[in-house]
C-alpha cells in the first residue's frame, strides 16, 4: 500500500479504532523492566479497518535484557537500532517497507551524522528500500549517557492479504 492509498483509506474509515501495545521481548525488553522503570510501550498498532499504523517508540541500542549494547561505537548502535525496529515491525507482520516516517536522534549530530548516513544508506539497500522512509536527523540528549543513536518510526500497512 503507498502512502496515497493508505492516507485514502484512513480518510473514508468511519470504524471503531482499536489499538494494542506492541513489543518482542526476543530483542528488546520492555521499558517499564528498565533498573529505572519507564512507562512507554515500545510502539503503538492501531486498526483501522483493513489498514494498521505502527507507532514506534524511541528504539536505540538495547539488547532483550534492557542492556545498552556496543557503548562507544556510534556504527554499531545505529546498526543494532535499526535491526530492534525491524524486529518489532516484524512482530506486527509488518517490514521497512510498510515505514513512512522516522525520526532519527543523534547525541552529536555533527560528529556522527556521515556514519548515521551511511549505516542508514547501506541498511536500506539491503532491505530493497525503493522509495526511502521521509526522515527527521536531529540532535538530543538520549536517555542513558551511553546511548549516541536512537530512533522513531512510523509504518502503514494493509492487513488484507494480497492475491
Amino acid at each position: 500500500m503507498d502512502l496515497t492509498q493508505a492516507i485514502t483509506a484512513l480518510a473514508s474509515y468511519a470504524g471503531p479504532i482499536q489499538k494494542k501495545a506492541m513489543t518482542n521481548l526476543k530483542v528488546l525488553n520492555e521499558a517499564y523492566d528498565y533498573d529505572k522503570p519507564s512507562a512507554f510501550s515500545r510502539g503503538m498498532r492501531i486498526d483501522l479497518g483493513n489498514t494498521a499504523i505502527l507507532l514506534i517508540s524511541g528504539t536505540a541500542s538495547i539488547d532483550e535484557n534492557g542492556v545498552s549494547l556496543h557503548k562507544g561505537d556510534f556504527k554499531a548502535q545505529c546498526r543494532r537500532a535499526f535491526e530492534n525496529v525491524k524486529a518489532l515491525l516484524e512482530a506486527e507482520g509488518a517490514s521497512w517497507h510498510d515505514i513512512v516516517r522516522t525520526s532519527c536522534y543523534m547525541r552529536d549530530i555533527d560528529r556522527d551524522y556521515d556514519d548515521f548516513n551511511a549505516v542508514r544508506t547501506a541498511f536500506y539497500k539491503e532491505e530493497g528500500l525503493d522509495p526511502v522512509p521521509a526522515s527527521t536527523g536531529i540532535q538530543a540528549k538520549l536517555c542513558r549517557p551511553e546511548l549516541l543513536y536512537e530512533m522513531e518510526a512510523i509504518a502503514i500497512f494493509s492487513t488484507q492479504k494480497q492475491k
